[in-house]
């Protein structure tokens, strides 16, 4: 883990309680869970971060924080892996979750294109929103489960080597 790093780029906490965006959470943004950088707080955010990015509305780090402050995840994890999804990612990540929902709802796939108008968000949408919400929950679900194991496992393996090397023994 690149503590010294983080440790830089994150601002204290103390002086996170003034600004105005963080008000509404008063002490709690405090708690030291949220700061901290042990994996039973990091390996969770990153999966929490990962399925926050297939909410297809563009509420990611306010949703972060959130979660972050309810289930005492570390809140600088869980934000910058949501920044995964940026403008450059969004538009395949959404595709392949309309993609993997047409797929499970057996529903052929549908050729459109997109004009902002309120015409085609009344009709043209219609055929496509349910796989996109299917294929959206469950790429966010895969994505979490898969990116909090493989995090956590990663986590482990490395403080088990780091053990062995400092102590000299081999695996058995």
């Amino acid at each position: 883990m690149p503590r010294r790093l983080l440790k830089r780029l994150v601002p204290d906490p103390h002086t996170l309680r003034e600004r105005w965006f963080l008000r509404p959470f008063g002490a709690r943004i405090t708690d030291p869970l949220l700061w901290t950088l042990h994996r039973r707080g990091v390996t969770p955010a990153f999966g929490a971060g990962l399925a926050i990015c297939f909410v297809p509305l563009p509420v990611h780090l306010i949703l972060a924080t959130s979660v972050a402050v309810i289930w005492r995840l570390n809140i600088p994890v869980i934000c910058g892996t949501t920044l995964l999804l940026n403008p450059f990612t969004a538009v395949p990540a959404y595709y392949f979750a309309y993609r993997v929902g047409a797929a499970l709802l057996h529903v052929p796939r549908q050729h459109f294109k997109f004009v902002p108008s309120w015409h085609w968000f009344g009709h043209s949408l219609a055929p496509v929103w349910q796989p996109f919400v299917a294929g959206c929950i469950t790429c966010a679900l895969l994505a979490g489960i898969v990116g909090w194991l493989s995090l956590d496992l990663l986590w482990r393996w490395q403080v088990t080597s780091r053990y062995r090397a400092r102590h000299g023994t081999q695996a058995a």
